[in-house]
């Protein structure tokens, strides 16, 4: 558990990792807060308009600003460091296992409601009502 721990803080810590999801935290999310100060300060009310909805939409749950600015990060890490081969293949090991998860838990789902639709079916035949 500790081992597991100090991998993914230093995964989570590296410098090029951070500066990509800066600069994809910006494209996303900073622009507006940024505005917002901006404009507050030199009373430009279009532009507080503008960032004050933007926030507002941000702050309403499920927002999936946070899944854009991952992808976004990602994006620019393999643009701009191409050889940083370390972190691309613990996203690329972290992908797969998260495919592997996935699909077993779709054939567990599936497997589910096969044996309801067949527990279903021989009680329908025997008369039985459900």
């Amino acid at each position: 558990m500790k081992e597991k721990l100090k991998k993914v803080i230093l995964f989570l810590l590296n410098p090029r990792l951070l500066f990509c999801l800066g600069i994809a935290w910006m494209i996303t999310n900073g622009w507006s807060y940024l505005a917002f100060a901006v404009g507050s300060l030199y009373e430009i009310e279009w532009l507080v308009a503008i960032a004050t909805a933007y926030l507002a939409f941000l702050w309403v749950p499920m927002t999936p600003e946070k899944i854009v600015t991952v992808v976004i990060a990602i994006w620019l890490l393999r643009l701009l460091f191409p050889k940083d081969e370390k972190t691309l293949k613990i996203l690329k090991n972290m992908h797969e296992s998260f495919r592997k998860k996935y699909r077993a838990y779709l054939d567990r789902r599936r497997a589910k409601k096969e044996a309801r639709r067949t527990k279903k079916n021989s009680s329908n035949k025997r008369g039985d009502k459900l």
